[in-house]
């Protein structure tokens, strides 16, 4: 990762000489004579490069995965916006309006996309199996073997598990029998770390793996320069509603509570149904064309309407162009051997004979769910949110399931990028509710880049 925090910062400095030579193109007066008088050229990408490094831009955790190494750039902007208003007036000095209003933003923005292409080329380089942090998992095998697999399906983060370190290794049979050697038990992870030349242990969440095992671990690990990753337990929640606070000198990990309610959500319904509102009149012309084909090419109504469950278990109609033959819900029970995804709820065929030769089309490009705006437009749903599912699936969730209900159902969400019909019912469960514990403005925004990349793949559509 060196490599890849060298390449950060030249990107870095490049954005922000880019965004000072557009600014000097635009208005020529707004830097030409600060250049002269102050060598803005080489103080503000030196100085931008040093706040995004307070800010966490370059912290070794956050590069190549995650959102934090993109939330620390308009954080960093911010702050040099501040500082160069408070030295304005504090000097009162005249500073060109052009650095502040074009110049800033414009790094912030530059910088943000060659940090995109940068964790691009990394991921396509980690996909080849390089750049990758070597791990060993300590833990209960059942809990090491779904971070196994978890990790497997992800490569992308950029990590690889050697071995593994378990309570009782003689009856590891399921661990052997994907591939990952187990090295001993947990009093045998430190010399397994010297042995292997890992770069990092992660400790899953188990009674063998509590507080004073941690830190006897801790302490082996000193000096070494070994990471030491730990899962809280908590395999849903992350990110901003996780906190260390210190209580009575015991550090404890505060859990804040999910918001589903105030001004963030006001936010979030205003840009749902003004998104939704611009992406109508923006498509009309291809909804109108789409409505044509599917109307040519097979009889019944150019619409499917079908129930589906949305906030707090609120029935709603929604839309979706047809894609399949008008008698489609009667041949359902004809088809249920050949259900793919007999391991949960969900009822999909890879090869669905009921799909109509202009559906096929649509499904696999995710444009029969275009009409779904309509249903964002009247507030059932959101852009971004969990799977809407049917009242036959919610009458036989649990308690833990029917957490995806708090929230609206989107048109899109992290089921939508991370595979959809091709994942389990299990995987599916899993994303749905990561969004509902974690769900933030920034994480909607990256969800929505990611869906055109996901559509153009088409993969899991059908």
């Amino acid at each position: 990762m060196q490599r890849y925090a060298a390449s950060a910062v030249l990107t870095d400095l490049v954005a922000m000489l880019l965004a000072l030579g557009a600014t000097h193109l635009l208005r020529p007066a707004d830097v030409a004579p600060a250049v002269a008088v102050a060598g803005v050229l080489l103080l503000f990408p030196l100085g931008w490069v040093v706040v995004v490094h307070l800010a966490g831009g370059y912290e070794r955790g956050t590069l190549g995965a995650g959102s934090e190494e993109f939330r620390s750039l308009p954080q960093a902007g911010l702050v040099v916006m501040a500082v160069v208003a408070f030295f304005s007036y504090a000097l009162d000095a005249e500073v060109a309006r052009g650095l502040v209003v074009l110049a800033i933003p414009g790094a912030v923005v530059l910088s943000a996309l060659g940090r995109y292409g940068l964790r691009r080329r990394l991921h396509a380089v980690r996909l080849q199996g390089r750049c990758m942090r070597t791990v060993i998992a300590v833990g209960r095998e059942r809990s090491v073997l779904e971070l196994v697999r978890q990790v497997r399906q992800d490569p992308h983060y950029g990590m690889e598990i050697l071995a593994a370190c378990v309570p009782n290794p003689d009856d590891a049979h399921l661990l052997r029998a994907e591939g990952i050697a187990v090295v001993g038990d947990l009093s045998h992870v430190s010399r397994s770390v010297r042995s292997l030349g890992v770069d990092a242990v992660a400790v899953t969440s188990s009674s063998e793996t509590a507080a004073a095992y941690l830190r006897r671990l801790s302490w082996d690990l000193e000096g070494s320069g070994v990471e030491l990753l730990v899962a809280p337990g908590l395999m849903e929640v992350a990110g901003p509603r996780m906190h260390m606070r210190p209580f009575v000198g015991l550090p404890l990990l505060h859990v804040e509570e999910p918001e589903f309610t105030g001004s963030k959500r006001l936010v979030k319904e205003v840009v749902d149904r003004l998104g939704a509102g611009l992406a109508l009149l923006a498509m009309a012309p291809v909804l109108l064309a789409i409505a044509l084909a599917v109307r040519l090419d097979s009889d019944g109504p150019v619409l499917f309407r079908q129930v589906r469950i949305g906030r707090d278990g609120r029935e709603f109609s929604m839309l979706k162009f047809r894609t399949m033959v008008v008698d489609a819900e009667q041949q359902r029970a004809a088809l249920l051997a050949l259900n793919e995804n007999a391991d949960g709820l969900l009822f999909k065929i890879a090869a669905d004979p009921r799909v109509t030769r202009v559906g096929r089309i649509l499904r696999r490009f995710s444009l029969d769910e275009l009409p779904q705006l309509l249903n964002v437009l009247g507030g059932q749903m959101s852009l971004v949110g969990p799977r809407p599912p049917l009242p036959d699936e919610v009458a036989l969730y649990d308690d833990s399931v029917r957490r995806r209900l708090l929230v609206k159902p989107g048109l899109t969400g992290l089921w939508q990028v991370s595979g959809r019909s091709d994942l389990t019912w299990e995987e599916s469960v899993r994303l749905d509710l990561r969004y509902v514990e974690n769900w933030s403005l920034l994480l909607d925004l990256m969800i929505l880049w990611k869906t055109g990349s996901a559509v153009l793949r088409a993969r899991g559509a059908y």
